[in-house]
């Protein structure tokens, strides 16, 4: 299940989280982030085998500018990637779920970076 933050809940939530959190910021128009919500909803077993604690958290760009602007979002969908807290990196893939899978364990491989 995505659990939808903003600007208000988002860093203490991301801050207290364990395991792999994957933020999706999405457009109320925007088929691409439909496309990929459904692919996280549908093949969320997929994702929760890959890697012991996961979790999908969607950012409404339309209401959470602050957010959007902190992450300097120019495109919809934009993934970032958590682990137990910190910030890991923007996430590039294609939106299907082997490949998903590849780009988080790449780069949960690298160390934490600084949050935006």
């Amino acid at each position: 299940m995505i659990k939808e933050l903003d600007e208000f809940n988002f860093h203490p939530f991301i801050y207290d989280s364990k395991g792999v959190v994957l933020v999706f910021f999405t457009g109320p128009h925007c088929a691409s982030c439909h496309h990929l919500r459904d692919l996280l909803e549908s093949e969320v077993q997929v994702f929760e085998r890959a890697f012991d604690e996961f979790r999908v958290v969607e950012i409404k760009a339309d209401k959470a500018t602050a957010l959007v602007n902190e992450f300097n979002v120019f495109h919809l969908p934009s993934l970032f990637l958590y682990k137990d807290g910190q910030f890991h990196c923007e996430l590039q893939s294609e939106a299907h779920p082997k490949k998903l899978i590849d780009a988080i364990c790449e780069a949960l491989a690298k160390p934490a970076e600084e949050e935006p």
